[in-house]
């Protein structure tokens, strides 16, 4: 993966909590056309894919009416609707001030978009992936929830050495994550509502893994981050995700798993479950 966007330190502009001026102004009318395209597009194919929390999201917080949004004009709305803000970021940041602003109800957000128009696969979370994959799902109220918990799980986390542990169930749930709905799987991860390919492929292919949910094999798994995942894990609500977070030890997760091997890319365990056709 080429990330241009990765930081250790703040860079020009950023502030010490690694906030920064979105700068609206600096997107062309062509980068304005670029999203509506990529917005209107990505909903068309997300149907019958995405969580129905998502396609709803996106109605509530106006995603589908226009261009790149203001922020300082945007945040009235989605505030008002998830009790959460956005600010800007300029990419990857460290992990204490991420989890910081997600204890906070503040999402941050990449301040810079992929260039040409691909939903396919983009090599490091831009804007289009962190508004439009992301945002619509902070209208369910639980796992907006969930996103708090899992902020101050992450302090608490840095403080244990365990900030990778605790970063594997954000990227097996929170980006490529799969739930229930019904008698359907849907998809409620930004990193499959931001690629319409890999969500095809995470809910249709018999290539893909999918698994019943299970919190320590999750924090072994290692993930790709230049292809499609191999393996996907399934919850069954997000009233089960936050209880996850509310109720379980990860302390006593963390003993258990801080001395076990990671299980590779793509390989299978003795505790997997799949999740199958009778399961739903």
């Amino acid at each position: 993966m080429e990330a241009l966007h990765v930081y250790d330190e703040p860079p020009p502009g950023v502030a010490a909590d690694w906030t920064m001026p979105q700068e609206w102004g600096q997107f062309t009318d062509a980068d304005h056309d670029r999203w509506h395209e990529m917005t209107v597009r990505q909903v068309r194919l997300l149907k019958g894919l995405a969580s129905a929390s998502f396609t709803s999201g996106v109605e509530q917080i106006g995603l589908d009416q226009g261009g790149i949004p203001e922020f300082k004009a945007f945040n009235k709305t989605f505030e008002q609707a998830t009790g959460w803000i956005v600010v800007a970021v300029p990419g990857v940041i460290p992990n204490e001030p991420f989890f910081k602003l997600l204890a906070e109800r503040k999402f941050p957000v990449a301040n810079f978009l992929r260039q040409g128009s691909s939903q396919e696969y983009n090599d490091e979370p831009d804007m289009f992936h962190d508004v439009f994959g992301h945002l619509p799902m902070f209208v369910d109220p639980t796992f907006g929830e969930f996103m708090t918990a899992y902020g101050r799980a992450g302090l608490r986390a840095e403080k244990l050495g365990m900030s990778d542990w605790l970063g594997r169930l954000y990227l097996h749930t929170v980006e490529f994550g799969l739930i229930r709905e019904g008698k359907e799987l849907r998809a409620y991860g930004a990193g499959l509502l931001s690629s319409h390919a890999e969500a095809v492929h995470a809910l249709t292919s018999d290539k893909a893994c999918r698994l019943q949910f299970n919190l320590p094999r999750l924090m072994r798994t290692e993930w790709p981050f230049d292809t499609f995942q191999p393996t996907y894990f399934v919850i069954e609500s997000f009233d089960a995700l936050l209880e996850e977070m509310e109720t379980t030890s990860l302390k006593h997760v963390y003993d258990k798993v801080r001395d076990l091997p990671l299980i590779p890319i793509g390989d299978t365990d003795p505790s997997d479950r799949a999740y199958t056709v009778a399961n739903l």
